[in-house]
């Protein structure tokens, strides 16, 4: 007989404080110092506190489980809500940064999770494996298949379980086993590194990974000290004479002083097309200007004579000019000498030919007020040109998604070529430097008592020769961390990337690798951002507040084909269809972390690049077509979802995070995605079934990707347990009777938010939302039949989900509006065509002129467009007010006036409150469609805001003319 394993629900099959959630989610995006992100950069991780929350979550119990003939707590719904209020208290606490590391507010969270892991054995004690997968006293593991960049593990393990991660890339491997295999292992011992000169030990006790990051310091310290003694002399300071004051009166201060070189600032060159000066190596530069911050501008002036140029640099308010350097348009530069137009295939021409050079064009120096402009000198550049490099990474870059600007080459074909001379000497230099740390670690481990088993870290060892290793491979990411930053596609940032002053910026300021025209070489020796001394110490804050708790296991594995034994929670966030290119972007890191670690690691690092065949991700350049890739996909998705499906513990479901926009439009068919669509197929084949989802703002919104759309904002959640074998077999008519049922209510929650505090999901997240409850219903049955008998495909469902969005009801004149736009977007119709539409709509032209919402003239009609709406409205005298002219009148307030002014027009019309907010939905999803990114933010903007226009309009004091309103007469 099959035993029937009972499992409660889950917290995360019910309810969430989802707004807490994604306050500290976005919250933690802006932190930096000690953010396991600084350890080693990877794309896309989730942040600590949603998973932290999902994995609390889906362990802990929801209090509305019937256990015998009552609730889990209590006797009725509303103390089971009672109790469900304070879990939502702990999870609150949980998910705030400050309290990462707060044992008492983390044991409160594993309390919990214990004890309703002693509930979940306490039903399942009769089950015939108890011993092994129910035992009371021990927690399951919890397994990541797709563990990336470690999140999920990381708090899986804070929350007191043991937690395994595994991966394809060998790039992820190290990161997962830096943060929860390395530091549980060397927890509480103190450092036996030497301190570096002239400092003192204050620490008296050492808990946690204190220790090991404390010798991850002392050890770079020496690194980076004896990396100076030997390639210094290529980083030499400037020293500011009389003669250069003379020329610039803002350097007087400065005279005799010797400053430290923060970057130097180069063009590359390609020969002039210009037969003239074909002889002439002319400079391909995106722009001139050093320094945009207010009294302390500077830029590059260029010097012509004859065929010869020169730059200087004038510590003044940049000309116009100077903002696109020598680039003229989007396809093309301009010969500095002549003005001859230089085109990329020219450029591209000349670089795979081996003739693009580079030329200094400024120095950028830290002075005691700030950051000093200097113009190039001959000097500098012939050090910098002393470099001799004995070793480059040989790995090839070309053809792949990690190739430069729009797929051209421009001469990178080996992933050394992305590096200058100098940055090569410099990157081997602190490279071959790990390898000398080791012996020395090892030696002062032994010499301060440390036993040595004779293992390496790799094969399990915890003695003197593991605990060096340890401290070289964390002090390898420092590696990784310097070559982001000094690489010849750096650019020079007027913010430094966060709003401050000017410094170099990373390569992965993107996805991707872009090219550079002008980059900015850094100085590993300056102490500022770019260099050595901030790549340590950001490794250090990190391993300072990694979890000393069980000590976890990370290995490469293919998720397809994965053998780990069962058992175990699970909780991944797969790759995204096509979006990220992991594997082709890391091998930029996986050359320098395998020339450092391959003796502690040789079987991790054997290949020359990180394997990419079996990446599940659909990159049409591997599998020959589009069509071919998304077979790819689908197939290794599914087997990879299977084994999940079969290797979860059955007392759990499983979390699966999915990120994903890339909208399709199919005529009446309505919308579907193809990214979501494949994933969701591979989901429904694994025989898994949806019982919760929910959005989670975890994507920057300021992040290149998608600065200037409507990038999704949110990561979806999916939860999901095994289907049944026995789960019936529906038609299409009782499926959409189904969905028309349910999708109502989850509409009104989600636009709503779940609760008097809790903020609706954006517009822009809404059509992926919403596939939630509606796979939820399609997920739960072996199949849904179509007329002929065919078993309906997941697109499908998704087009008849997505149409749900469209079927809101407003009034007459609303009606009109929203079918006129759909036909005519914001331009003219014929007046004719208006009339029988506006009679369609029981409605007439002349009445909705008089409303205010179109105009009429010489035969033609056309909606108002937001910005043409009068700013003296007053509803309150108004006597036809349609739902369209108020949402659109509230935009023009919020933008003028902001959520006060907003929320007073508000107040006006406050019966008319929910048919606005979903007729700005229902704008959002039609502006998009139509690809018109900025009107769809305009209702984006106003949804986002709705909770404090809310708030504000509730401040307003109701007059009669509200009351009339209220009561319906308008």
């Amino acid at each position: 007989m099959n035993y029937v394993v009972k499992s409660p629900k889950k917290l995360i099959e019910v309810a969430l404080p989802l707004d807490a959630i994604n306050a500290a989610a976005a919250r933690e995006k802006s932190i930096r110092h000690g953010h396991p992100s600084t350890l080693h950069l990877w794309w896309a991780r989730r942040p600590l506190a949603a998973a932290r929350a999902v994995i609390f979550a889906q362990l802990v119990n929801d209090p509305g489980f019937q256990q015998g003939k009552g609730f889990r707590y209590g006797k009725n719904k509303k103390e089971a809500e009672v109790e469900r209020k304070r879990l939502f208290g702990i999870l609150e606490e949980l998910v705030k940064w400050e309290n990462t590391t707060n044992e008492k507010v983390l044991e409160a969270a594993r309390a919990e999770i214990r004890r309703s892991w002693r509930e979940v054995c306490e039903l399942n004690k009769d089950h015939p494996q108890a011993a092994e997968l129910f035992n009371p006293d021990r927690l399951p593991g919890l397994h990541d298949p797709f563990a990336g960049g470690g999140t999920i593990p990381l708090e899986a393990q804070r929350l007191g379980l043991e937690a395994f991660a595994s991966d394809l890339n060998p790039v992820a491997v190290l990161i997962n086993k830096a943060m929860i295999e390395i530091p549980p292992k060397f927890a509480g011992r103190p450092p036996v590194g030497p301190l570096p000169k002239g400092e003192q030990v204050t620490a008296k006790d050492w808990p946690g990974a204190t220790g090991l990051a404390e010798d991850v310091r002392r050890y770079g310290a020496w690194m980076r000290a004896e990396a100076e003694k030997r390639i210094g002399h290529l980083y030499p300071k400037v020293e500011i004479t009389a003669e250069m004051a003379r020329e610039r009166p803002d350097l007087k201060a400065l005279v005799g002083q010797k400053l430290t070189v923060i970057a130097w600032l180069w063009a590359r060159t390609v020969k002039s097309p210009n037969p003239a000066f074909s002889h002439v190596e002319v400079p391909l530069a995106s722009t001139f200007i050093l320094s945009n911050m207010q009294q302390r501008e500077a830029h590059i002036e260029p010097a012509i004579d004859g065929d010869r140029y020169w730059f200087t640099v004038k510590a003044s308010k940049p000309p116009a000019n100077a903002k696109n350097g020598t680039k003229i348009s989007r396809g093309a530069f301009s010969c500095i000498l002549s003005g001859t137009p230089i085109s990329y295939a020219y450029i591209d021409e000349e670089a795979n030919a081996g003739r693009m050079g580079s030329r200094l064009m400024a120095t950028v120096a830290e002075g005691s007020q700030g950051r000093v402009y200097l113009g190039p000198t001959q000097e500098m550049e012939n050090i910098a040109r002393q470099a001799k490099p004995q070793w480059k990474p040989e790995t090839p870059c070309r053809g792949t998604f990690a190739s430069n600007a729009q797929g051209r080459i421009y001469g990178f074909k080996v992933f050394g070529d992305y590096f200058t001379a100098r940055q090569l000497v410099s990157l081997t230099t602190f490279s071959d430097l790990v390898g000398e740390v080791r012996e020395r670690a090892k030696h002062d481990a032994l010499t301060a008592g440390t036993d040595d088993d004779g293992r390496g870290i790799d094969a399990g060892g915890i003695g003197a020769s593991a605990y060096a290793e340890a401290v070289s491979t964390l002090l390898a990411f420092s590696i990784s961390r310097l070559a982001d930053r000094s690489a010849s596609v750096c650019t020079w940032d007027l913010r430094d990337g966060q709003g401050r002053k000017p410094g170099v910026r990373n390569v992965f300021s993107r996805q991707a690798i872009p090219m550079s025209w002008d980059f900015a070489e850094a100085n590993p020796f300056s102490g500022i951002a770019a260099s050595s001394d901030s790549a340590i110490d950001r490794v250090s804050d990190v391993v300072k507040l990694l979890v000393p708790g069980i000590a976890g296991h990370a290995a490469q594995a293919d998720a397809t084909s994965n053998e780990s034994p069962g058992g175990r929670i699970i909780s991944t966030d797969p790759p995204y269809y096509d979006n990220i290119g992991y594997a082709d972007l890391s091998d930029f890191f996986y050359v320098w972390l395998r020339r450092a670690l391959r003796s502690i690691y040789p079987s991790l690092l054997a290949t020359m690049a990180v394997p990419k065949a079996e990446e599940l991700v659909a990159t049409p350049y591997r599998h020959g077509s589009k069509e071919k890739a998304e077979a790819f996909f689908l197939h290794g998705m599914t087997a990879a979802m299977r084994r999940l499906a079969t290797q979860a513990h059955p007392s759990a479901p499983l979390t699966i995070y999915y990120a994903f926009k890339q909208s399709e439009t199919k005529g009446d068919e309505g919308t579907s995605s193809t990214g979501w669509e494949t994933f969701l197929e591979a989901v429904h084949r694994a025989g898994l079934a949806l019982t919760g989802t929910w959005p989670m703002r975890t994507e920057l919104s300021n992040r290149m990707i998608g600065s200037g759309t409507n990038a999704l904002a949110s990561s979806i959640i999916l939860v999901c347990r095994p289907r049944p074998a026995d789960a019936p077999t529906v038609s299409r008519r009782e499926f959409l009777r189904e969905l028309n049922a349910v999708l109502p209510d989850a509409l009104d929650e989600m636009t709503k938010g779940s609760g008097d505090d809790r903020s609706p999901v954006a517009p822009v997240d809404l059509s992926q939302a919403i596939i939630g409850p509606g796979m939820a219903v399609f997920s739960k049955y072996a199949a849904v039949l179509e007329a002929d008998g065919r078993p309906m495909s997941v697109r499908t469902a998704l087009q008849l989900i997505n149409r749900f969005l469209a079927e809101d009801d407003f009034d007459h004149d609303t009606q009109f509006c929203l079918h006129w736009l759909e036909q005519h977007g914001w331009s003219s119709g014929a007046y004719g065509e208006a009339d029988v539409l506006a009679r369609a709509k029981a409605t007439s032209v002349g009445g909705l002129a008089d409303a205010g919402v179109l105009q009429t003239s010489s035969g033609k009609v056309r909606l108002l467009r937001p910005s043409e709406y009068p700013a003296a409205w007053d509803p309150r005298s108004d006597t036809r007010v349609p739902v369209w002219e108020a949402l659109h009148q509230l935009i023009r307030a919020l933008r003028s006036e902001g959520e006060s002014g907003a929320g007073r027009l508000l107040a006006a019309v406050k019966p008319k409150s929910e048919a606005i907010r979903q007729l700005a939905y229902r704008l959002y999803t039609l502006c998009e469609r139509r690809g018109e990114a900025e009107r769809a933010r305009a209702y984006n903007e106003l949804i986002t805001s709705w909770s404090a226009i809310e708030a504000a309009a509730s401040e307003v004091p109701e007059t009669k003319d509200q009351l009339d309103l209220f009561e319906g007469k308008t």
